[in-house]
């Protein structure tokens, strides 16, 4: 069922026209992903649907009844309420009911003394009424509900009597999601919801969003995390040039999707610049004989020509060009640490912490918000004062530190200013070749550092760290603030340096592609995991301590015994998935060899040579009867994989 319809939307800031006629339908179940380069106008969009902004044109229409329930980035919630009391604020509804329950029961007590049987007779069915309704509100649980979603959203239950004005900034934003999911609306409109969240809450929000009661709420979110978005999404829409294109399945089909789409026009326009320029030189051709008959066929085809639907040009919206070169190979030990202690007053960040980087490894950095991550960098760079241990560098390393706050860019200097004064043996030239590949261009140039937004001062210091050249990357959360596309281009780039490399990140999809070797910091110290983020989680897993056997009251044979059916489950499920992605894209092929070969059949042409007009009428037939074949066995697996 359509719960939103968007139809033609348009909105204008001043001369820059940022919707240009977007439309979009969103159904029952649906998560739709919203994606596209920042400044595209995907906060607008989402602005408008949630009614927080009118559009300058189109028609928007929504399910009568329906509850939207939208959060901006970095919504807050305020006020003088506790953690707790803020979350039963959504139970209002509940505890009235239960008020009017107990004011049904002193009437009937009332009633059953005075022996009135038709009074309690009414009284017990509006109790019956009343008390179904209060169950299916989930009036006996809220208090476990409410609970569970602070927890699994990070908070500590001694966190639930807090005021919410000694929370954070990033904990209030928490708070509000939290508040926001508990109260189940039917439609979600979320615009960065995974900010501020660390690995385990992100974890928990997008099992929410998949099961149980969560994932039959309908969404749409705005999210530069391309791990949550695969790991959630059943569609993904890009805002290009001013409109949607929408794709079936999570990120990583979106992607293959849209290089195909991209080839798809880029043939397209070819084709069609080739065939103006083929009419072109006919024109000019007849022109030249300047006879009457020439001269009207030249302005009929000029007619003819005028009449085509000019195909624009296909623009690739990705981000920066770049890569990072070293000026000299580094020894096989790269950095060796011993003892490493740092704390601030009582609180001990870290203690007898020990870490060795080798010669080209790909070290993530991972852990909680606040476990110490930042500091431990810094202290390896010296910015921070350790209160006990060693750090030894091997020979030949030069370090390059990338600091996500990027607080060593000055901000009152001009973006070239803040590059050339670094570099002042090179020409300001080929400064300004190198801003360029991270897309500053002309006047951008001359923009101050103070003016310039958080992806843009990340592109500077990216700059500042590619002229730089050195062979030992320390980087602290390099994808804060970058576009999706920004961020593949950073991936490959990295992927490709011949250094080493140790970086903190958050972004699970980037560890995915980077990382050889995972470090969770816990309280304990540093436990190392080989491989990528899906490895870590995988021998996580294995590593759990068997005392959950106990907790849960069976024989750790039994526990095992649990987990390996969860596991096979979980396999059993993956092997769907991927078998209906593969039935999906045959359908795309066969659909595209289809249109194809009807254009064939269309063509008047074909039909002067009968066998060939047969032969292309029989292809036609199989592929239409292969395709109603995958259709039916995509259908019968996606029935049996909802029916789970």
């Amino acid at each position: 069922m359509i719960l939103l319809n968007a139809q033609d939307v348009r909105k204008g800031f001043g001369a820059r026209e940022v919707l240009k006629g977007v439309s979009l339908t969103l159904q029952t179940g649906q998560r739709l992903g919203l994606v596209g380069v920042n400044g595209c106008g995907k906060t607008t969009l989402l602005k408008i649907l949630a009614g927080a902004d009118s559009p300058d044109g189109g028609i928007l229409s929504c399910g009568k009844g329906l509850r939207v329930g939208y959060m901006e980035q970095n919504a807050r919630l305020t006020g003088g309420a506790t953690v707790w009391s803020m979350m039963e604020r959504v139970f209002a509804p509940i505890f009235a009911m239960e008020q009017k329950l107990r004011d049904i029961e002193s009437l009937m007590a009332q009633s059953g003394g005075a022996g009135d049987t038709v009074q309690m007779d009414r009284l017990a069915r509006d109790y019956q009424r009343l008390t179904d309704a209060f169950e299916e509100a989930d009036g006996y649980s809220w208090r476990s509900s409410i609970s569970g979603m602070l927890v699994g959203l990070g908070f500590t239950k001694a966190q639930f009597d807090q005021p919410v004005e000694q929370l954070s900034g990033g904990e209030r934003t928490r708070l509000f999601l939290a508040r926001l999911l508990l109260e189940k609306p039917d439609i979600l409109l979320l615009d960065e919801p995974t900010n501020h969240l660390d690995l385990s809450a992100l974890t928990w929000l997008e099992a929410y969003l998949t099961s149980g009661a969560g994932s039959r709420l309908a969404m749409i979110v705005v999210s530069h995390d391309r791990y949550f978005l695969d790991a959630v999404c059943t569609d993904v829409a890009e805002m290009l040039f001013g409109k949607l294109e929408v794709y079936g399945g999570n990120y990583t089909r979106f992607q293959q999707l849209r290089a195909e789409q991209f080839e798809i026009r880029q043939h397209a326009y070819d084709n069609q610049q080739r065939e103006i320029a083929r009419q072109e030189a006919i024109i000019a051709r007849f022109k030249q004989y300047n006879k009457e008959w020439s001269v009207r066929k030249a302005r009929s085809r000029e007619k003819l020509l005028d009449r085509v639907e000019r195909l624009n040009k296909p623009r690739d919206e990705r981000g920066a060009r770049f890569s990072f070169r070293t000026n000299r190979r580094t020894g096989d030990d790269v950095l060796i640490a011993r003892g490493l202690t740092k704390s601030y007053g009582e609180r001990t960040l870290f203690r007898g912490l020990d870490l060795h980087v080798r010669a080209g490894e790909r070290v993530v950095l991972i852990g909680p918000n606040g476990a110490g991550k930042t500091t431990l960098l810094e202290a390896l760079i010296g910015r921070a004062e350790l209160d006990e241990g060693t750090v030894r560098l091997g020979a030949n390393v030069d370090i390059g530190y990338y600091d996500q706050l990027q607080s060593g860019l000055h901000p009152e200097k001009t973006v070239l200013d803040e590059v050339w004064d670094r570099f002042r043996r090179m020409e300001p030239t080929d400064i300004r070749s190198a801003l360029a590949l991270f897309l500053f261009t002309g006047e951008d140039v001359f923009q101050t550092i103070s003016t310039l937004s958080g992806g843009e001062k990340g592109r500077v210091a990216l700059t500042i760290l590619m002229l730089r050249r050195d062979n030992f990357l320390l980087l602290d959360e390099p994808t804060n603030h970058l576009d999706m596309d920004a961020r593949e281009v950073l991936e490959q780039t990295l992927a490709d340096f011949e250094g080493t490399l140790l970086t903190i990140s958050h972004d699970r999809y980037f560890i995915n592609r980077i990382a050889d070797r995972v470090l969770e910091m816990t309280p304990d110290g540093l436990v190392e995991y080989l491989g990528n983020y899906d490895d870590y989680l995988a021998k996580k897993e294995q590593r759990a301590p068997m005392d959950d056997a106990d907790s849960l009251g069976v024989t750790r044979t039994e526990l095992a015994k649990r987990r390996k059916k969860e596991r096979a489950e979980q396999e059993r499920v993956r092997v769907r998935k991927g078998l209906i992605a593969s039935v999906e894209g045959d359908i795309d092929d066969l659909e595209k060899r289809i249109a194809l070969i009807e254009e064939r059949l269309a063509d008047s042409a074909l039909y002067s040579d009968p066998a060939k007009a047969e032969e292309a009428a029989k292809e036609h037939r199989l592929l239409t009867s292969t395709l109603s074949q995958r259709m039916a066995e995509w259908e019968r697996v996606s029935t049996e994989t909802a029916a789970e």
